[in-house]
């Protein structure tokens, strides 16, 4: 009780404000300097990590109690309520209370979740909108220009992302990086008491109608789909059998080289807008979190390459079939997935989209980072979308020669 006092007395004294102090929990390895001036805690509310960070102008616990657990906060984020581990929000991220936000999420500038909201494993580009009663754990979403024209979740929507085999070999994609990090592309809608089984790929513009269960990719862009519940049936099933085996594989796979390439983005261009809106702590969290999220993927797709070996379904162990390849040259395969993109692969888009981001950040004489981004021309923003789309298919050609997707 001593040393919380003092964590306390600490951070009254540099500027934090906490309601009711002796309502509040912080615990001895949370590092007050990682605290700033300017937080506002309120009662109820529970604190816990080394990692732990608070930048100026967060609010925790508005709404009802909240618990964060080694999360970066950035400045002027809101978290209302609920649970948080391992997370990181950037500038103005926001949830509403009863959330309950895991390891491997990142909530980039102004995305935002109403109440009683479950993440894990989950990236939101900026401005991005979840409802309230979702779940929608492994996928990355992007889509949309500024807070007025973004993706968008409706209420009680459903990534499934866990299977009957037990694996979760599911995530699903939405937009994509290259194009999704410009912040110019038409949003994707997903309408409310719906559902996405992963893994799925969607394009920019595409909308959901509400009620709908999509099942399929849907990669031409500006699609209106909708569709009634599926069809009773009762049929056989084998349990353990496996479908779509090619088709899950690849999704992975391309899962896996967005986040790359995305985190190609983090260490050239998000490093270039270090200020007190992105402190150099932040940073560090949004691309440790990154890198686990790639670590995650990397081993759900081993998991999926053990158990379709496992399946009776693979007795015949044709040298040929795609689960069998995967199974038999894992550790070939596993190394290619970490060696990551080529150091030496050409760099002359991305030179040349830096200099676009050097005379942008001059020209507004502005470190905003969605500020400048929106603020390229579009013969620039394809300079850099070729840079990342270049390094996503080079990664998955480079894959492809040790198994066939």
């Amino acid at each position: 009780m001593t040393n919380m006092r003092t964590i306390h007395t600490r951070l009254l004294e540099k500027g934090v404000i906490i309601h009711c102090p002796e309502n509040v929990e912080i615990t001895e390895t949370v590092d007050p300097e990682r605290i700033d001036p300017g937080v506002t805690i309120h009662s109820g509310c529970r604190i816990f990590g080394r990692e732990t960070l608070i930048c100026k102008g967060a609010v925790i616990g508005r709404e009802a109690p909240a618990t964060i657990e080694n999360c970066q906060i950035g400045p002027d984020a809101a978290l209302k309520g609920g649970y948080y581990k391992d997370a990181v929000f950037l500038k103005g991220a926001s949830t509403g209370s009863g959330a309950h936000v895991r390891e491997g999420t990142i909530f980039e500038e102004y995305a935002a979740a109403a109440h009683s909201v479950g993440l894990k494993q989950t990236i939101l580009f900026p401005f991005i909108t979840l409802g309230s009663l979702i779940n929608f754990c492994d996928c990355l979403m992007a889509g949309g220009t500024g807070p007025k024209h973004h993706s968008e979740v409706g209420s009680s929507y459903i990534h499934f992302n866990f299977t009957p085999q037990q694996d979760k070999a599911t995530p699903s994609l939405m937009g994509d990086v290259p194009r999704g990090v410009m912040l110019n592309q038409p949003p994707v809608f997903l309408g409310g008491q719906g559902g996405l089984v992963g893994p799925v790929r969607l394009a920019f513009g595409t909308v959901i109608a509400a009620g709908t269960i999509q099942r399929q990719d849907e990669l031409r862009p500006n699609r209106l789909i909708f569709g009634s519940a599926t069809r009773p049936g009762n049929i056989a099933y084998r349990p353990g059998g496996y479908r779509s085996i090619k088709r899950i594989v690849a999704n992975n796979l391309h899962y896996i080289a967005s986040l790359m390439a995305l985190r190609e983005w983090y260490i050239h261009i998000r490093s270039r807008f270090i200020s007190e809106s992105m402190p150099s702590a932040l940073y560090a969290g949004l691309n440790r979190t990154l890198d686990l999220g790639i670590e995650e993927r990397i081993k759900r797709l081993a998991e999926f390459a053990r158990k379709i070996h496992e399946s009776d379904q693979t007795a015949s162990d044709h040298p040929l079939r795609p689960e069998q390849q995967l199974h038999e040259k894992w550790a070939e395969f596993e190394s290619k997935i970490r060696k990551g993109p080529d150091p030496h692969m050409d760099t002359r888009m991305r030179d040349r989209f830096i200099q676009s981001i050097e005379k942008a950040v001059d020209l507004h004489g502005s470190t905003d980072y969605t500020a400048v981004i929106r603020s390229l021309g579009h013969s620039d923003a394809e300079f850099g979308t070729a840079w990342l789309d270049g390094i996503v298919e080079n990664l998955l050609n480079e894959w492809s020669s040790v198994v066939s997707f």
